[in-house]
């Protein structure tokens, strides 16, 4: 159950470019968690207007954490926070606050593409130092939004991958994503078409393999994430779209 927010944030990523913006002002996502038919926990996605040292911002809020027996044995909360331009979707600031078991962080980090440098301010260890910034970087929730708004449906091929730059913590840290295909996926909401991605992750500690990770967006200009899966060193794991609003354009359900 741990890094709730990061399997729904690094799961739902693509490539490629569209005119249209995918998201606004208001829309909110919840995942629930659950291994099998056992809840283990939930997630939500927030976007919400804002300001930044006098730039207009959309605020977006993650968190996660874990519920019932789960959070008994093992509690998590998981809380990121990115501050993205409107116009430009490049992150001016990262937060990472999560508590997993004990296991905590307290990380802010501000962008300066001024002087080319990430500001990482570790409130944890009372640390703040500067790291050289990589070519066009994103931040663990930028990157998801980012690539909402450069996705086109209609000239999306399978096969197709993108590599990303991300910052977080101290680093820049390599993702890859490979488009799959299409299917419609029997939802709660009705029969959805729905695009197929593969990110390709380090095996280890959380994943099985580099190729364990399964999500389905929604085939259209929302982009919106619908179910992912996730093959764990220990069981599978899946989070499933159970709510939704604010939506900036129609979700196109397939009638029985």
């Amino acid at each position: 159950m741990k890094k709730l927010i990061i399997i729904i944030l690094l799961l739902n990523m693509t490539v490629l470019s569209a005119q249209n913006r995918a998201f606004g002002d208001g829309e909110k996502f919840k995942f629930r968690v659950h291994y099998g038919l056992v809840t283990a926990g939930y997630a939500t996605l927030e976007v919400k207007n804002a300001s930044l040292k006098g730039e207009e911002v959309f605020h977006i809020k993650g968190f996660g954490e874990t519920t019932g027996i789960s959070k008994f044995f093992f509690k998590v909360e998981d809380n990121y926070q990115s501050y993205v331009d409107k116009k430009t979707d490049v992150p001016y600031r990262f937060i990472r606050k999560i508590d997993e078991g004990g296991y905590t962080k307290d990380i802010q980090i501000d962008f300066d593409y001024n002087r080319n440098v990430a500001v990482v301010n570790n409130k944890k260890h009372n640390t703040v130092e500067d790291i050289s910034l990589p070519m066009d970087p994103q931040d663990m929730v930028s990157a998801f939004y980012y690539l909402r708004n450069h996705i086109d449906i209609k000239t999306i091929k399978e096969g197709d991958v993108v590599d990303m730059n991300m910052f977080f913590d101290r680093g820049t840290h390599k993702f890859r994503l490979k488009f799959l295909g299409r299917e419609t996926l029997k939802t709660n909401f009705g029969k959805v078409p729905c695009l197929i991605f593969r990110p390709y992750v380090e095996a280890g500690r959380v994943f099985k393999e580099k190729e364990s990770l399964t999500v389905w967006v929604t085939d259209d200009e929302n982009k919106m994430p619908l179910l992912i899966q996730a093959d764990l060193a220990v069981g599978s794991l899946k989070a499933t779209l159970t709510e939704y609003r604010g939506l900036k354009h129609q979700f196109k359900i397939i009638p029985d």
